[in-house]
C-alpha cells in the first residue's frame, strides 16, 4: 500500500516543480525588467512557491481524486464476492484498473455462463413436456375411446387396455429415471461397493437382452472366450445398469444382422476397460460432445419409436463419475461406435462391506 500510494507523491513532485520553475521563471523576468533582482529572494520564493503548490496538489489528489476513485473502487469490491475481506482498500489508480478488468471479465463468463444455463433449462423442460406428453395423450387417447363406448366390445376394450398401459408404464421408466439421474446430480445416491464377477454380470445383461436382440438378428457376443472370472470392486446394480443401458442403446441403432461385442482389457494394476461395440449407425462427430446430456437424440423421430427416456447415456456417465472412472466414446458415422468406461479391480486390500459414495 505504501509502495503504490508514493505515486501521487511521485506526482505531486513533478507538478510541483514543474509550477515552481514557471513561477520562477515569470518572477525572475520580472524582476529583470524592474532591475531590483535578488537572489536570495528569488530562493526562498522558489522554496514556498514548490511547498505549497505541492501540498494544494496532493491534498486535491487525496480529497477529490481519491475520494471518487475509492467509492469506485468500494462499490466494485462489494459486487464481487471473493473481494469481501478484511484488507486495506488501496487508492492506486493502476490497481484500481486491473480490478476493475477482473470484475470485468469475471462477470463476463457470470453471464456467459448464464446464458448458457438459460437454454439448457429451456432445451430440458421443452425434452421433458414433449416425453412426458407423447405417452399421456397416448393413454388418453384409449381411455376416452373406451369412455365413449368402445369398453362394450371385449376384444377392442382389451386391445386398448394393454396399449394404455404399455403407456403407463413408457410414463413409470421415465419418472423412474427422472428420480435417478436428479438424485444423482444432486449427489443423493449411495454406491454400494462390492467383490463381484464382471464377465457373469455381462452375461446376465446378453440373457436379459437375448430376446430384444434377436429381434433385429443382433449377435450379443464377448470378443474372446473369458474362462476365468474377472473381479471387481464397485455397485453391482449401478454397474449393471450401465451396461444394461449401454447394450440397449447398441440393440436399437444397431443393424439388422449385426453385432453387439464386449471386450474386458486390463489397462493398469488396478484398473479394467470395458468395450461395448456395434457395427450400428455411428455418431457423427459434432454430435459427440452431446451425448451425455440429458434428453438429447440424435434421430429425435427414430429415436423416440424405439422408445427410452432418453436419459440412459447420462445415468451412465453419473453413475460411473460416482464410481471416480471415465466413459470414453469411439464412432465413426455409418460404420458404429464404442463405448468403454474403466473399473476398479478387487485386491484383497478392498473392503468388501458396503461403502457409501455420494456423486
Amino acid at each position: 500500500m505504501a509502495q503504490e500510494f508514493k505515486r501521487s507523491y511521485k506526482f505531486a513532485f513533478y507538478t510541483s516543480l514543474f509550477v515552481t520553475l514557471l513561477a520562477t521563471l515569470l518572477l525572475l523576468l520580472y524582476e529583470f525588467f524592474a532591475e531590483g533582482f535578488s537572489f536570495g529572494a528569488l530562493l526562498l520564493f522558489m522554496l514556498v512557491c514548490y511547498v505549497f503548490s505541492f501540498f494544494i496538489i496532493q491534498l486535491r489528489i487525496e480529497f477529490f481524486i481519491y475520494k471518487r476513485v475509492k467509492e469506485v473502487y468500494d462499490k466494485v469490491s462489494l459486487l464481487e464476492s471473493s473481494s469481501l475481506r478484511e484488507e486495506q482498500i488501496t487508492t492506486d489508480m493502476a490497481t484500481l484498473t486491473r480490478e476493475i478488468e477482473k470484475f470485468s471479465k469475471g462477470k463476463k463468463l457470470e453471464i456467459e455462463a448464464l446464458k448458457i444455463r438459460e437454454n439448457y433449462r429451456k432445451e430440458f423442460m421443452g425434452n421433458i413436456s414433449h416425453e412426458l406428453k407423447t405417452p399421456l395423450f397416448t393413454v388418453q387417447s384409449y381411455i376416452l375411446t373406451l369412455l365413449d363406448g368402445a369398453a362394450d366390445d371385449k376384444n377392442i376394450r382389451d386391445k386398448y387396455l394393454a396399449r394404455a398401459n404399455k403407456g403407463v408404464d413408457r410414463l413409470i421408466y421415465i419418472v423412474k429415471d427422472l428420480d435417478m439421474i436428479t438424485k444423482l446430480e444432486a449427489g443423493d445416491v449411495n454406491l454400494n461397493k462390492e467383490k463381484f464377477d464382471v464377465v457373469e454380470l455381462i452375461q446376465s445383461v446378453f440373457d436379459l437382452f437375448e430376446m430384444k436382440a434377436a429381434k433385429k438378428d443382433i449377435s450379443l457376443t464377448f470378443d474372446v472366450d473369458y474362462q476365468k472370472p474377472l473381479y471387481v470392486f464397485a455397485d453391482k446394480d449401478k454397474i449393471q445398469q450401465v451396461l444394461t443401458n449401454l447394450v440397449v442403446n447398441s440393440i436399437k441403432y444397431g443393424k439388422t444382422g449385426g453385432t453387439t461385442e464386449i471386450s474386458i482389457d486390463n489397462i493398469a494394476d488396478k484398473k479394467l476397460l470395458i468395450g461395448v461395440t456395434d457395427n450400428g449407425e455411428g455418431i457423427e462427430p459434432h454430435y459427440i460432445p452431446r451425448l451425455f446430456e440429458r434428453f438429447f437424440r440424435i434421430d429425435k423421430s427414430g429415436s423416440r419409436r424405439e422408445g427410452g427416456s432418453g436419459l440412459g447415456l447420462s445415468i451412465v456417465k453419473h453413475i460411473l463419475e460416482a464410481h471416480q472412472e471415465k466413459i470414453y466414446v469411439e464412432s465413426d458415422h455409418g460404420i458404429g461406435s464404442e463405448f468403454s468406461f474403466t473399473l476398479e479391480t478387487f485386491k484383497e486390500g478392498n473392503k468388501t462391506k458396503p461403502a457409501s459414495k455420494t456423486v
